[in-house]
């Protein structure tokens, strides 16, 4: 195990200092999910057959830091090489009310994917994710996500706009 594969906030080269090269790994897609040691949902990977995600798989300088960033999730060997970082089997649940979808977290996401993939990536992202009734609270204006990024107002129209196209 040398490396990660980040499916959501990791794809956002802002967020972290590792670095990665654009990858698609097969049989998963990802889901909205929240915890009971969180207050808010986030991304976690499912196995599902005939789905493939792309994102970014890089090296850490420091696993025990990504460890800790990525505290509620397990570290999944992947066929391919890296690992992955999801939610235990059962140990997550539908978001509700009391546990939205940040969209400051969306917005990191969406933004990565821009980024890495162009608009086809942030089309393919909101494709292979399920979840998308989940409720989401629009904390742009104080985000509550520790990692958070400013947007391009063409960037947050982006996420603006696929949110109108899935329902969230």
């Amino acid at each position: 195990m040398d490396r990660f594969f980040g499916y959501g906030n990791l794809v956002n080269r802002a967020t972290h200092a590792a670095g990665g090269v654009p990858m698609v790994v097969e049989g998963w897609t990802r889901a909205w999910r929240r915890t009971p040691s969180r207050d808010v949902a986030y991304l976690t990977a499912l196995p599902r057959p005939g789905v493939a995600i792309a994102g970014l798989a890089a090296v850490p300088d420091d696993w025990a830091a990504l460890d800790a960033r990525e505290a509620a999730y397990v570290r999944v060997p992947l066929p391919e090489g890296p690992v992955i970082y999801r939610l235990p089997e059962g140990g997550h649940l539908a978001p509700t009310a009391a546990n939205p979808i940040l969209l400051s977290y969306l917005d990191v996401v969406v933004q990565g994917y821009l980024r890495e993939f162009g608009e086809a990536g942030v089309a393919a992202f909101f494709e292979t994710t399920e979840g998308w009734g989940a409720p989401i609270r629009d904390d742009r204006g104080a985000p509550a996500y520790p990692r958070a990024q400013p947007l391009a107002p063409e960037e947050t129209a982006l996420v603006d706009r696929w949110l109108r196209e899935v329902g969230g």
